[in-house]
């Protein structure tokens, strides 16, 4: 991949990547810039959870599940010591629908975590990424109900 970034003023740049969408970072007042845009670090983690969440929609919607919201949170702490690096990821998957089936859940995140996201494979090198999840029955008019949580946990294979 090729991607560019430009400057524009202060601690401002525009990217540009493959997809032709400029997106505009900086730093915050902070560092000395006026924040106008997105900083880097949070470019990485909104990657991670986007990666997961685009990969485990697709699949959900292959597997035919019936999905009326979904969202990706994620908590990403930083050590206290430059360059201060994410230390761990934590990210939430809420999904709402009508009879989203947990395994179906499990199975996507599953596939999203051992094949797809490249994000997730070049991260959790660098520091470890739990996922949750929570499933919600969607009753109409913004109502809905709590089914399932937990954490997906990969299958540890016997040697």
């Amino acid at each position: 991949m090729k991607a560019t970034v430009t400057w524009k003023e202060g601690l401002a740049f525009t990217g540009l990547a493959k997809s032709g969408i400029p997106v505009r970072l900086d730093g915050d007042l902070t560092q000395g810039g006026q924040n106008s845009g997105v900083q880097p670090m949070e470019m990485v983690a909104l990657g991670l959870a986007g990666c997961t969440a685009m990969d485990v929609l697709s699949i959900l919607q292959k597997k035919r599940q019936k999905i009326t919201s979904f969202e990706v949170d994620i908590d990403a702490p930083r050590s206290a010591d430059y360059p201060n690096v994410f230390t761990s990821a934590v990210l939430t998957l809420i999904v709402a629908g009508r009879g989203i089936q947990e395994d179906a859940l499990m199975r996507s995140i599953e596939l999203s975590i051992t094949k797809y996201c490249a994000v997730n494979a070049m991260l959790e090198k660098a520091f470890p990424i739990e996922l949750r999840y929570e499933i919600y029955e969607d009753e109409g008019k913004g109502a809905r109900r709590l089914i399932h949580q937990g954490t997906w946990r990969q299958a540890v294979q016997e040697e």
